[in-house]
């Protein structure tokens, strides 16, 4: 079933070739896809003079299923289409109405349902084929954080602006997944870019966004990976002396990732090769098992383990498991020598 919805390059395909359907679906934990496809239809279907008597946006939590159909079986008023637009979709209480409708909609209506902070219950498996069947369902998931830096890399590159890999993992590891914020923090760098240089740098990276070039979370990583003591250090006691640029919370997450990784690697049945390591762990790019590959020299699978469960017993101290006394900043420098020693 999940194969059968729309991919965002799809449903932005058919809408600039002006191919409207009937019924837009978009539902998901992503709200950046969603409010880009609604957001279009919104601007771009109808002209400005069109859009006073032909489009509406209801919320789902202030109206029933019933009074969106009865708004969506209305004709357009000198137009080809009314736009009705249903934001909150997922908080309409009885959606039998609305199946109805979908099974015979009208073709000068586009209808847009907008759900967030989830999916239609994978058990209606006939309402789901019925919205398949009148128009477009679309899906937009949360990106992985290790999908973080190819998305930076094209969102930069449709910009015209090229990126080193380090600049990429400072603006992945500083801003995260929030697809909304990370687009807000790219496109302030790219205000910043000069017209005859498109290149985005570290130190651009810490005017713009706010982080230190040389004491971040990668460079962290990267003392780790090398087995780096004297700049690990220097790192944690940065960050110590200056908590809002950086914590234990949020390197815990991006060490388990890694070693987590790690240990796969280990498994890789032709981990001497950075190709293959890089398929293994479903890269796109083979430069980034690059940091693998010394990770798998500088530690084997048996401490690869041990610094696994060490991080699940500092994450379990952080949050006040066990640990009534100490601070985060000593939890912080507690693990990094327990990795690298």
């Amino acid at each position: 079933m999940a194969q059968a919805f729309a991919t965002y390059d799809s449903v932005m395909s058919e809408l600039k070739t002006r191919q409207f359907r009937p019924l837009y679906y978009l539902m998901g934990d992503e709200p950046y896809y969603i409010d880009k496809i609604c957001n279009w239809i919104a601007e771009n279907v109808l002209q400005p003079e069109e859009q006073a008597f032909n489009q509406t946006v209801l919320f789902g939590s202030d109206v029933t299923a019933a009074q969106i159909v009865d708004t969506a079986k209305a004709y357009p008023m000198m137009a080809d289409y009314q736009v009705l637009i249903v934001k909150e979709a997922q908080n309409i209480k009885n959606t039998d109405a609305l199946e109805k409708y979908f099974k015979s909609p009208m073709s000068s209506t586009i209808l847009v349902m907008c759900h967030k902070n989830g999916s239609i219950d994978g058990r209606k498996k006939e309402y789901v084929k019925t919205i398949q069947q009148a128009g477009v369902l679309f899906e937009s998931k949360k990106l992985r954080e290790r999908d973080l830096p190819a998305f930076i890399e094209d969102y930069l590159k449709a910009k015209n602006a090229s990126i080193d890999p380090k600049s990429t993992q400072l603006i992945a590891e500083a801003v995260g997944a929030d697809l909304s914020r990370l687009v807000g923090e790219l496109d302030k760098v790219l205000l910043s870019l000069p017209a005859e240089d498109r290149r985005v740098t570290p130190q651009i990276v810490e005017d713009q966004i706010g982080v230190s070039k040389e004491f971040n979370s990668f460079e962290l990583r990267d003392a780790i990976v090398n087995r780096n003591v004297f700049k690990a250090n220097q790192i944690v006691k940065y960050f110590d002396d200056n908590p809002k640029a950086g914590s234990i919370y949020s390197f815990l997450p991006m060490l388990f990732n890694y070693f987590q990784n790690l240990m796969l690697a280990h498994y890789c049945p032709q981990k001497n090769s950075q190709d293959r390591v890089a398929e293994w762990l479903d890269f796109r790019n083979a430069w980034l098992a690059k940091d693998y590959m010394t990770g798998m020299r500088n530690y084997s699978g048996m401490k690869v383990m041990q610094i696994l469960s060490k991080i699940r017993e500092i994450d379990a101290k952080s949050k006040g498991l066990d640990n009534p006394n100490t601070p985060p900043g000593e939890l912080m420098k507690e693990l990094i020598f327990f990795i690298l020693h």
